[in-house]
């Protein structure tokens, strides 16, 4: 009985050996791929990534405040709706950039730069349907060229989530291009 008795107490001891030994080793890879996960996410992003980046969130955190300011300042109401869309909107997408740019180490801007802030300077000294005009044929020629840059990205940009976001964020800026010609062709009327 006791070799019965210490053969099955080496067993065990055997057995949980082996256990701890196979949950040391899971734990050891789970803690390898977490790393690499890390380390993946933090690869330094592409220049024309990170550029890019930078650009789509000055020209969002543009489209907010000038959204603001239309929404103060604009005579016509369609106008005024508009800016409400531009503010929600980019709000958004500049709320969702600096998530994913923190996430690569991409230094974003904390406020408008260069001409645009000049340019938003000047409009603020604008009123009634002088500003209207100004702002929404800005919103088109703006769009026009942000579904251009954001098109090229969706398609060309290597780092697969700035890709990923550009293209989410396309169908959007082409509903404000539409709307924003549909405003203009209005005013032209």
């Amino acid at each position: 009985m006791k070799k019965l008795t210490f053969f099955a107490a080496t067993l065990l001891a055997a057995w949980m050996l082996q256990a701890c030994g196979g949950s040391n080793t899971a734990k050891h890879e789970n803690a390898v791929d977490s790393a690499q996960a890390v380390n993946k996410e933090m690869a330094p992003v592409d220049k024309e990534s990170s550029d890019f980046a930078v650009e789509a969130a000055n020209g969002g955190m543009m489209e907010v405040q000038l959204g603001k300011m239309a929404q103060e300042k604009a005579t016509s109401q369609r106008v005024k709706d508009f800016a409400a869309m531009m503010v929600r909107d980019h709000s958004k997408g500049v709320d969702e950039l600096k998530g994913l740019a923190q996430s690569k180490n991409i230094a974003l801007p904390d406020s408008v730069s260069g001409d645009a802030r000049d340019h938003m300077e000047k409009m603020s000294k604008m009123s009634g349907k002088d500003f209207d005009k100004h702002y929404i044929d800005m919103m088109v020629d703006d769009h026009d060229k942000d579904v251009d840059k954001f098109d090229k990205a969706a398609n060309n940009l290597t780092d697969p989530d700035l890709k990923t976001w550009a293209a989410n964020t396309l169908p959007t800026l082409r509903a404000h291009q539409d709307s924003a010609k549909a405003i203009q062709a209005a005013f032209k009327k």
